[in-house]
């Protein structure tokens, strides 16, 4: 239990993907990838939305997640109060860090709203799934930067077209 408490407190990198299935087509191919990574502890689902709109317009939503109610909140009380402090200081951490819990007591960040708006932007006979990974392989590596007297100065992910890109502009800069 303490292992999963530290781990929410300190979550290393967290990405967001959305990704649409236009004509519902489906090959099975997903989930056991997922449960692949997950197995392997490189991953962990944070959330999961999964909206399925039909050609007559029903809409099939399932939601998904590997976080336990402790766990759940202990993120929620963690992200709450940065975005707290971020907003109010020191004052705005306590009260983010309550309200943090409070919105993940259910175990999930996506919310009525989020499952509302994803609905109503869905063609008809399209699927979308959000899905919030915690790349857990990154905690010991950057538990390393850290202990090594380094500071994270950025952490954003390049899709590969624009590797160029970064490497032209880096060099420009300097």
């Amino acid at each position: 239990m303490e292992r999963t408490t530290e781990t929410a407190k300190r979550p290393g990198p967290i990405q967001l993907l959305a990704v649409a299935f236009p004509g519902n087509r489906f090959k099975g191919e997903i989930l056991p990838e997922l449960d692949r990574l997950k197995r392997r502890r490189i991953v962990r689902v944070l959330d999961l939305l999964i909206v399925r709109k039909d050609r007559s317009g029903n809409v099939l939503v399932a939601t998904g997640s590997d976080l336990g109610w402790e766990e759940a909140t202990s993120l929620g009380a963690y992200l709450g109060s940065l975005a707290g402090r971020a907003a109010a200081g020191e004052a705005g951490a306590e009260r983010g860090s309550i309200m943090g819990a409070a919105a993940l007591a259910d175990g999930h960040v996506f919310d009525e709203e989020d499952i509302f708006q994803l609905t109503q932007s869905l063609a008809e006979d399209t699927s979308a799934c959000l899905l919030l990974l915690q790349h857990t392989w990154a905690r010991p590596l950057l538990d390393s930067v850290e202990n090594a007297g380094g500071l994270e100065l950025m952490n954003q992910w390049v899709q590969p077209e624009s590797v160029l890109d970064v490497q032209v502009s880096a060099s420009a800069d300097g």
